[in-house]
């Protein structure tokens, strides 16, 4: 089955870096993303590491790209990356860079995902398992950068522009998935937990007219949602999250244990029935960027 895609080891860097799928005509002003999907991994970055082929993909969105195919057949474009995010940690700042981890950085300020591991070239996976022992170089964590980070964002900030040149806005669709445990240490904010988490960084990304419609697709395939807690946004909402400007973005984080078996990193049983569940949501989202959001965020 499609869904049961194994993870790709083996050469020295993923290539090529993202995939990006495009509609036969784009007709809405939705662009979607999954910058932690990827499951290429190089066999060097595997031979290297501490943790077994398992182990490491625990901070992988994985299969995330694939409950989101149907997004060209709803006239929007999907940026998926190829890196995992083990390699390259695309939802970070390019200068959020680890001097545990890489010889000769310096850390001038003190940022806590860098602290704890959590770079644009992390040092950990889930649960602060560390991925290697000792450092590498600089000329490699830049390289990886070059190949990896700097094509992805090029991209994503034109698929951006172009579709607030076409509609007049934009809306990015940053799609992920988290793990169930990441809901427990806030689990005194629910009454009900919820299945998605939808990140506008408290408004600060995304217009609230708009963060309203999202949530009212998600709720109307009969999903719990729930708004910025725990995960409210990282770097990628912070960029890109322009509201006076006409661009928009919200952060889907999906619970994981509704699709996939999240010891094995395998799909369950009934994958292809959540699949056809977030596929009518691709609809529904996909309909909000043929509405006029500019006059209400005026």
């Amino acid at each position: 089955m499609k869904c049961c895609q194994k993870p790709q080891i083996g050469k020295p860097m993923p290539h090529p870096p993202f995939q990006l799928k495009t509609p036969a005509i784009r007709s809405t002003a939705v662009v979607f993303a999954a910058p932690h999907s990827g499951r290429d991994y190089p066999w060097d970055f595997i031979r290297d590491s501490e943790l077994d082929e398992v182990t490491i993909r625990s901070s992988e969105d994985a299969y995330i790209d694939l409950l989101f195919e149907a997004a060209p057949n709803a006239g929007a474009p999907f940026l998926i990356s190829n890196v995992p995010r083990a390699f390259v940690d695309l939802n970070r700042g390019a200068d959020e860079l680890d001097p545990a981890l890489i010889h000769g950085v310096r850390q001038v300020v003190v940022n806590p995902r860098v602290t704890s591991g959590l770079g644009v070239i992390p040092r950990v996976v889930a649960n602060g398992r560390a991925i290697r022992r000792g450092k590498i170089t600089l000329a490699e964590a830049q390289a990886r950068l070059e190949h990896s980070y700097f094509p992805y964002h090029h991209t994503l900030a034109r698929l951006l522009t172009e579709a607030r040149d076409l509609f007049g806005f934009s809306l990015l669709m940053d799609c992920h998935s988290m793990p169930r445990e990441a809901l427990t240490s806030t689990s005194y904010a629910f009454s009900t937990r919820p299945d998605v988490v939808l990140g506008d960084r408290f408004g600060a990304a995304c217009d609230p007219g708009i963060i309203a419609a999202v949530e009212a697709v998600f709720r109307a395939a009969g999903l719990r949602t729930a708004r910025n807690l725990p995960f409210a946004g990282a770097f990628v909402a912070q960029k890109y999250g322009k509201p006076k400007s006409h661009q928009h973005v919200v952060q889907i984080e999906i619970d994981r244990s509704l699709y996939m078996d999240e010891v094995l990193v395998e799909p369950r049983a009934d994958f292809a029935e959540f699949q056809a569940v977030i596929a009518q949501v691709v609809t529904g989202l996909a309909d909000i960027g043929r509405q006029d959001f500019r006059l209400a965020a005026q």
